[in-house]
């Protein structure tokens, strides 16, 4: 039976979705939610109640291509992790990718961390290599997705920051 758990999805409400219902494919499904959503604004647009400029150029639309397939990775990676894994321990390993992000942003631009920040990473990183250790219902296919997931939004987070010089406006 399905948990009631307010506007939070519990580990138990998570497994009957993705087992119970054989809905193993969120992908599928995050596909038809991002072309009904398309169609829509662009009815929207056709009809005068979304301004949108068709003037972006071609250029800053294929700088962007990087960022959308670290985006989709992100949401497809995180999906199949939270398949895998309990709710607190993905949430433990999303935060990991704060990590990722200060490691690029430090190689990237050559920023230096306050002691504070690198303490924080450093325990964040710390406390996300010990978890494997202690989780009584290890499965290595939701550690490997986990690590995918962490890595593409600690790299988009990066690359929405490189590129701001490319709006799509």
């Amino acid at each position: 039976m399905m948990s009631q758990a307010g506007p939070f999805f519990d580990k138990s409400t998570l497994t009957y979705v993705l087992s119970h219902l054989k809905f193993t494919y969120p992908t599928i499904f995050q596909g038809w939610q991002t072309f009904v959503g398309s169609v829509f604004l662009q009815i929207a647009w056709k009809l005068g109640r979304v301004e949108m400029s068709s003037n972006v150029l071609w250029s800053a639309k294929v700088s962007w291509i990087p960022g959308a397939l670290l985006f989709v990775g992100n949401i497809y990676a995180g999906s199949r992790a939270l398949s895998k894994l309990p709710i607190p321990f993905f949430l433990l390993l999303q935060n990991t990718s704060e990590v990722i992000v200060a490691m690029l942003m430090k190689i990237t631009r050559k920023e230096k961390l306050s002691l504070t920040k690198f303490l924080s990473a450093l325990m964040i990183f710390l406390a996300a290599v010990i978890l494997p250790l202690s989780d009584p219902q290890f499965d290595p296919g939701g550690y490997f997705w986990a690590t995918i997931h962490f890595v593409c939004v600690g790299g988009y987070k990066v690359f929405q920051k490189l590129s701001k010089s490319y709006s799509l406006r």
